[in-house]
């Protein structure tokens, strides 16, 4: 790669705060950045001191890269403080959890209710032998059971590791072995799109295979008796059904204090190498930062009711469904299926439902809901909503837009948020009382985080910045924009602490691009205004003509098309200008899903012409393919690696983590006689 990326789309739209938002924000002073900026320490240390400490911390921060210990000497608890600090301060009757089924099925558990579930669920850990230091493997569906597990966990002092319920058996194998896993807490199937998930089954695949160090298997009846499916085996004296271990247990069970940097989890993301990677995060800094985060980034006040459509296998689930929204004291939504079942207004009917006042969702959510159209969303009343939040990667400009104004009618703040499994907490954000945000960035770095632009060679080509910024007092000779790969400068209290049982890997993959940062692994551009604009993985990026073109801004820009929902681009071997543009469209709901002959001809010259005009010639797609769905893995994002497999005529690479593996076949076969 060149020393810089390409910055080619130009966004200037820009929303400012509402006088009436504003008002009541709980954060309406900018000056909190300088304040952060200039004791960064202390501004986390006044925030980990609302957090209920047996003992007080003996240092703040001890740093030797790239290792961080936070509040050292200090003993905590996570599900203290999630839990039974609210329940002594006179919440114990405010409802915590509302879980809803996809069948439909609807419980609401207080925050006391919680404390006796959560201890009874410890209390049988603790029978099967799990004691502080082990590590439980937890693999559910999305239901209330999953998040008292992990807080469970947390209670006695075990890391739990959350594997999403729609891995593998050999994916689930796999992260057993590596966390030694000594219990397994599963449940007989879960409800995706009206069908079981046989997940019993799947853990008894995985456990067949050779997991030696799991003892015992905890299954919670989610199905029930009532539907017919593979429930697979029960092995007597390992399996343990939860009706006859926890619903029996007690509820008396103190909670485990813990020295700050205890490991509360470990949390797999995928690696380049094929290997998953074991992310750790420990008790006291990490739930400092989801705290703060949740409190200031979401506007969080006492009667919201919060909901984070993610799910618990991803860390998103970690910190905002489960340890920043319950330290808070938060109301929060936990939804088992899918937005399609029974329909596709399944999430609106969910917000009617519970007068949901925060929305937390993906991008390729927000998408897929361009994609079917505004009428389910208009079916609904979604006048509770006030606040709107996207995560897990960058939004196209005109999908934030869409959301903003057809979901938030115009009122609602969009906070773009830009954070990874390995920083544990968000990191860049806007702050919704104070920062005026334009479609498609993140904006600032929240307070207390250092974030600069390097260039490839690791010079810093951060522009100078506006009123929020805080980073560089002149402006480089580049000029007021400049694009580059992202870097963090300083520790941050949620920063992981490496990579289980491979702490050399961890100081390669994150610590060896640059001599003193944090490489992230994600292109960005900081405009005159200090706002950053995430480009994606500095691997998809194209080099065109010479040029490093992010793969985002063409989405973006293809996406701007009122024809177009979602767009993926990658770059493809062209023998002149080195990679040539490819681009694969799906279209909104109202015009064909698939055209073809004179009128693919004419939608597809339109559409590229489309992005010429936007971002300039050099980023024009060469080839653009017109589809129904787009490779993605379970988490939702586009499997770009599997679409430059089709474009170039390889055999195709690992399809096991896709949600669909029959998408991305259907693609080729059509991909390639379109060539033919």
């Amino acid at each position: 790669m060149s020393s810089t990326l390409s910055t080619l789309l130009v966004e200037n739209r820009r929303y400012e705060p509402s006088a009436e938002f504003r008002s009541q924000a709980n954060v309406s002073d900018a000056r909190v950045y300088g304040e952060a900026l200039g004791d960064p320490i202390g501004f986390w240390e006044a925030w980990a001191k609302q957090l209920d400490w047996f003992e007080p911390w003996t240092t703040q921060l001890e740093w030797k890269k790239p290792f961080a210990r936070w509040f050292v000497g200090g003993r905590l608890n996570a599900c203290h403080n999630c839990v039974d600090r609210h329940v002594a301060n006179g919440l114990g009757s405010k409802v915590a959890l509302i879980g809803e089924g996809e069948p439909g099925d609807v419980r609401a558990f207080t925050y006391a209710h919680v404390k006796d579930e959560v201890s009874k669920i410890a209390n049988a850990l603790k029978a099967m032998g799990v004691k502080k230091g082990d590590r439980v493997c937890i693999y559910m569906p999305m239901i209330p059971e999953l998040p008292f597990t992990m807080l469970a966990c947390a209670r006695i002092g075990a890391a739990h590791s959350v594997v999403f319920g729609g891995f593998s058996s050999e994916s689930l194998y796999e992260r057993i072995n590596d966390a030694g896993a000594k219990v397994v807490v599963t449940a007989d199937g879960g409800w995706r799109r009206g069908n079981v998930v046989p997940l019993k089954k799947i853990a008894d695949e995985a456990l067949a295979s050779g997991c030696p160090t799991v003892t015992k298997v905890l299954v919670y009846e989610r199905i029930g008796e009532g539907a017919e499916f593979d429930r697979g085996n029960w092995t007597e004296g390992r399996d343990l059904r939860w009706s006859e271990t926890v619903d029996t247990a007690s509820t008396d069970c103190p909670c485990e204090p813990m020295d700050s940097e205890d490991l509360l989890y470990i949390l797999y993301t995928s690696g380049s190498t094929g290997k998953p990677k074991g992310i750790m995060h420990t008790t006291g800094g990490y739930l400092t930062q989801v705290y703060a985060t949740t409190q200031w980034v979401f506007d969080l006040k006492p009667d919201d009711v919060y909901w984070c459509t993610a799910d618990c296998g991803w860390v998103t689930g970690h910190s905002y469904i489960v340890y920043g929204p319950m330290a808070n004291a938060a109301t929060a939504v936990v939804y088992e299926g899918t937005p399609d079942t029974p329909d596709k207004d399944r999430f609106w009917r969910v917000i009617e439902k519970h007068k949901v006042s925060i929305l937390y969702t993906a991008p390729t959510a927000i998408r897929t809901f361009m994609k079917w159209g505004e009428e389910y969303p208009e079916r609904c009343d979604l006048s509770s909503l006030r606040l709107l939040g996207s995560v897990g990667e960058p939004i196209n400009p005109e999908a934030w837009v869409w959301y903003q104004e057809t979901i938030g009618k115009g009122r609602c703040p969009v906070v773009d948020t830009w954070w990874q499994t390995e920083t544990g907490a968000i990191m860049i954000t806007p702050l919704p009382g104070i920062t005026a945000t334009k479609p498609g960035s993140a904006t600032q770095p929240f307070p207390g985080i250092k974030a600069v632009v390097f260039d490839e060679s690791g010079g810093d080509v951060t522009p100078v910045q506006g009123a929020l910024g805080f980073y560089r007092e002149h402006a480089p000779a580049q000029g007021p924009e400049r694009g580059g790969i992202l870097a963090i400068t300083d520790p941050w209290p949620s920063m992981l602490r490496g990579i289980w049982g491979d702490q050399e890997r961890y100081q390669n993959v994150y610590w060896s691009r640059f001599d003193d940062a944090y490489f992230p692994g994600d292109g960005t551009k900081v405009d005159e205004d200090g706002y950053f604009w995430l480009l994606g993985r500095i691997d998809d990026v194209m080099l065109v003509s010479g040029h490093n073109i992010s793969t985002m801004e063409v989405e973006s820009a293809l996406v701007d098309h009122p024809a177009v929902a979602e767009a993926a681009v990658i770059g493809r071997a062209h023998e002149i200008k080195g990679q040539g543009i490819s681009a694969f469209v799906i279209l909104r709901a109202g015009s064909a899903p698939s055209p073809s002959g004179e009128e693919a001809v004419r939608l597809a010259a339109e559409i590229k012409e489309h992005v010429a005009k936007k971002i300039g010639a050099i980023a024009r797609p060469d080839d653009l393919f017109f589809c129904a769905e787009l490779p993605k893995t379970r988490s939702g994002k586009i499997m770009r690696r599997l679409l430059r497999d089709v474009a170039e005529g390889r055999a195709l690479g690992d399809t096991t983590t896709l949600a669909d593996p029959s998408v991305v076949a259907a693609l080729k076969e059509k991909y390639e006689s379109s060539e033919s």
